[in-house]
C-alpha cells in the first residue's frame, strides 16, 4: 500500500510538472528550475518550431513568435535539454532571461498583500481591491457610484465604479485584468482611478471632469485570485473544460471573428478560445453590461502586459479600421508623452502588424459591434526582462507614465473631435 501511494504521488508530481492538469487549490504550483528564454525568430522554420511548442507539455510561450521578432519561452526543467538540442539544430539563438522563474516570483511582491491603507507599493488580492473600490464610493458618494458589471464562473462579482463629475459627459470605459497573471494591469488601473479623483494636476483634473469613467480593474476575478493562491502564471478563467483542464482565454472568447486565428483548440492551451463565443460567464455577463451603456461611451481602453505596445484593432486581420489614421496619430502622440517621464519606449499599430494574430478580443468586439471610435489596448511594461513577473517596485513608475499617455491621448482625441458631436456622427 505504501508503495502504491508513493507511485501515485510521483505520478501526480509529473503531471503537474508537465502541465497536463492544474495544481489543486491546496497545493501551490511552483516553478523551481524553470527557465525563460528570449528567442529571435528569423524564418518560417523557426516560427513553425516555436508555434508548435504552445501545446507541448513543458513549454510555455509567454510572448508568441512572429518572423523577425522574438518569442519568450518558459521551459520546465524536464524539457531544457531537449530544447537546447532543438536550438543546436536550428537557427535559433536563445538568450537566457531567467535561470529560475520561481526566484523571480518569490521576489516580485515582497510586501505581499499588506493590510492597511491601499497603496501601489505591492500587488493586492481581489478582496483588497474590492474593499478599496467600496471605500471610494463611501468617501466620494457625489462622484463615485458602484457597478456590478458581471459575474464569474465561481460566483464572484466583477466590480467597477462609475466616476462622473457632471451629467451627460461622454464616456470612457477602462478594462483591466482580463488575463489573470498580468498583475500590473489592475495595479495601473486602480492608480489611474485614484488620480482621477485626487490629483491636483490641472491636465489630469480637466480629463477627469470632462468625461464619465466606467472603470473595472479586474475582468477575470477567478483567475486573478487563483494566481495569488495557487498558480502565479495562470492566464485563463476557471471553468472546467474537460480532460482535466480549466478555463478559456477570456480575451479570445468574444463574439467578433471568434477563433479565426491566434487560438488553439486544445482546451488545456493558454489560448483556448472556449467551445463557443461567450462560453465564459465573465465575457458573457460583461458583454451584456457593455451593451447596456454602449451609447454612452466613445472610447474603450484595455490594459494588458507585457511588450510596451499601444494596439489598434483588429487582431484577426491587418485590415485598417476606418479611422486608423486618426488612431495612429493619437497613439503616437500618446506614446511620445509616455516616454517623457522615464524614457520608456512603446510602439503603436494594428495588433496583427506589431504583435501577432489574436482573434476574439474584447476591444475588437467593442469596435466591431458598436463602432466605438477610440479603442486601444496597452501592453504595459516591460519588454521581457521580467515579463509577467514585473517587480512591485515598478508599479508606480509604470502607472505614472501611463497616466501621462492617457492625458495626451484624450487631449489629442478631443482636437480631432472625438468625445463630441463628431463622435455621434462617426457612429451613425
Amino acid at each position: 500500500m505504501e508503495s502504491s501511494c508513493t507511485m501515485q504521488a510521483v505520478f501526480l508530481h509529473l503531471l503537474l510538472l508537465f502541465g497536463n492538469i492544474d495544481a489543486t487549490d491546496d497545493e501551490r504550483k511552483r516553478y523551481d528550475g524553470y527557465r525563460l528564454y528570449k528567442v529571435f525568430v528569423p524564418d518560417d522554420e523557426s516560427l513553425e518550431l516555436l508555434t508548435n511548442m504552445q501545446d507541448d507539455d513543458g513549454y510555455h510561450l509567454w510572448l508568441r513568435p512572429m518572423i523577425n521578432g522574438t518569442a519568450d519561452v518558459m521551459i520546465s526543467p524536464a524539457r531544457i535539454q531537449e530544447f537546447m538540442q532543438k536550438v543546436n539544430t536550428t537557427k535559433l539563438e536563445p538568450e537566457l532571461m531567467m535561470d529560475n522563474v520561481q526566484k523571480y516570483i518569490d521576489d516580485e511582491n515582497p510586501r505581499g498583500n499588506v493590510r492597511g491603507a491601499f497603496d501601489w507599493l505591492g500587488y493586492h488580492r481581489l478582496n483588497t481591491i474590492y474593499s478599496w473600490l467600496d471605500s471610494l464610493v463611501t468617501q466620494h458618494p457625489e462622484i463615485v457610484k458602484p457597478i456590478i458589471g458581471g459575474s464569474s464562473y465561481e460566483g464572484r462579482r466583477i466590480k467597477g465604479v462609475k466616476l462622473s463629475y457632471k451629467e451627460g459627459n461622454p464616456g470612457i470605459f477602462i478594462e483591466g485584468g482580463i488575463h489573470a497573471r498580468e498583475w500590473i494591469s489592475p495595479a495601473v488601473v486602480t492608480y489611474i482611478l485614484n488620480e482621477l479623483i485626487l490629483s491636483d494636476d490641472s491636465r489630469v483634473r480637466y480629463m477627469a471632469e470632462s468625461y464619465d469613467w466606467y472603470i473595472f480593474p479586474v475582468f477575470n476575478p477567478d483567475g486573478y485570485e487563483y494566481t495569488h493562491t495557487t498558480n502565479r502564471l495562470w492566464r485563463k478563467t476557471r471553468r472546467p473544460t474537460g480532460r482535466g483542464c480549466y478555463g478559456a482565454d477570456p480575451n479570445r472568447n468574444w463574439n467578433f471573428h471568434w477563433a479565426e486565428g491566434g487560438v488553439s483548440r486544445n482546451p488545456c492551451s493558454e489560448i483556448y478560445p472556449g467551445d463557443k463565443p461567450f462560453s465564459e460567464t465573465e465575457t458573457r455577463t460583461m458583454s451584456q453590461y457593455i451593451d447596456s451603456i454602449q451609447t454612452k461611451i466613445f472610447s474603450y481602453v484595455a490594459f494588458h502586459s507585457y511588450s510596451q505596445l499601444l494596439l489598434i484593432p483588429y487582431g484577426h486581420s491587418n485590415k485598417r479600421v476606418s479611422n486608423y489614421d486618426d488612431l495612429f496619430q493619437i497613439g503616437n502622440y500618446s506614446i511620445n508623452a509616455l516616454s517623457q517621464r522615464y524614457g520608456t519606449r512603446y510602439k503603436v499599430g494594428n495588433i496583427v502588424d506589431i504583435i501577432y494574430v489574436a482573434s476574439g478580443g474584447s476591444m475588437d468586439w467593442v469596435r466591431g459591434t458598436y463602432n466605438i471610435p477610440v479603442t486601444y489596448t496597452y501592453e504595459l511594461r516591460d519588454k521581457g526582462r521580467y515579463g509577467f513577473i514585473l517587480p512591485a517596485s515598478q508599479i508606480i513608475p509604470t502607472a505614472k507614465e501611463t497616466l501621462d499617455s492617457l492625458v495626451a491621448m484624450f487631449e489629442q482625441a478631443a482636437k480631432l473631435g472625438y468625445g463630441s458631436s463628431m463622435t455621434a456622427q462617426f457612429r451613425l
